[in-house]
């Protein structure tokens, strides 16, 4: 039964991030279609998103490691 919990608990900490990196691709692609000429700063938005949202699934998923460790 731990087992379980531990892999439920990884999936869904992984799962938000993940969504938010889908969104912000989708979003992107979906900005670059109406305006071109703003590719430089849709690109450093997209990136600065990309950061934080993986940032967030280290520190989960550390998170979980320390609590059942």
């Amino acid at each position: 039964m731990e087992n379980f919990t531990i892999t439920l608990i990884m999936f869904l900490s992984t799962l938000g991030p993940a969504a938010v990196i889908g969104l912000v691709g989708y979003a992107s692609v979906k900005a670059l279609g109406r305006n071109p000429a703003a590719a430089s700063k849709i690109l450093i938005a997209m990136i600065t998103a990309f950061l934080f949202a993986e940032g967030i699934a280290v520190l989960a998923l550390l998170i979980v490691f320390m609590l059942f460790k």
